[in-house]
């Protein structure tokens, strides 16, 4: 039985701790997306740590660039990032400000909003596929790189916030490799996810991308 969600919003502290200890608290607290429509809430349940620059799989493991700048800022922070030319994802930066670490937000259960999900995802089959995976979450949200950067500890003025929410209790939560990811980072049990629950993403291994010109070939 999940508990009545707690509306306090969760202050900068809460994130200004090592991604490894953010990362699984993060499971079944409440993200609010407010848009001019009213607010979309979600129940997070999948996420993946990244720790920066100890961490082959992070987007910060070679350094600060113009893209992933957000990251070495304060924690409390949205990173938000396009992917493979047509999608975006999350990540909540951590720890201090300088060393670089973020919690990509895999996956949720919209809460409230369904309608205004609904349109940003036509093809979700029903709602527990609405925000099942990183891309998935991002749009039914409407989260895209005009968001990166903001604050989800500013208030009621930013466009989004972290609230209390349920926490999940500590023996629901399931830890593995992160999805997607390969190199030295392939293994690391950065996942974190409540087991059981339906709208969590399948795991797949990282599958890496063949270019042109090791294509076989058909000749002999």
């Amino acid at each position: 039985m999940i508990a009545t969600p707690d509306r306090t919003p969760l202050t900068r502290r809460f994130f200004d701790r090592p991604v490894l200890e953010v990362a699984p608290d993060l499971l079944g607290r409440t993200l609010v997306r407010r848009t001019p429509d009213g607010p979309v809430e979600l129940r997070l349940t999948e996420v993946e740590a990244y720790a920066g620059l100890a961490d082959p799989g992070s987007h910060a493991y070679r350094g600060r660039t113009e893209r992933n700048a957000v990251m070495f800022g304060p924690p409390g922070h949205a990173y938000v990032y396009f992917t493979y030319g047509m999608w975006h994802c999350m990540n909540l930066v951590c720890g201090p400000a300088g060393s670089p670490s973020g919690v990509l937000l895999r996956a949720g259960e919209i809460l409230s909003g369904h309608e205004w999900a609904h349109k940003h995802r036509p093809n979700a089959r029903n709602d527990h596929e609405l925000a099942k995976g990183p891309a998935r979450l991002a749009t039914a949200l409407g989260i895209d790189r005009r968001l990166n950067g903001i604050d989800v500890c500013a208030g009621p003025q930013s466009p989004m916030a972290i609230l209390t929410g349920a926490p999940a209790p500590a023996e629901q939560v399931l830890s593995g490799p992160r999805t997607g990811v390969g190199g030295e980072g392939a293994t690391h049990p950065y996942r974190f996810w409540i087991d059981s629950d339906p709208t969590v993403s399948p795991y797949r291994a990282h599958t890496p991308r063949r270019r042109k010109s090791d294509a076989p070939s058909d000749a002999t």
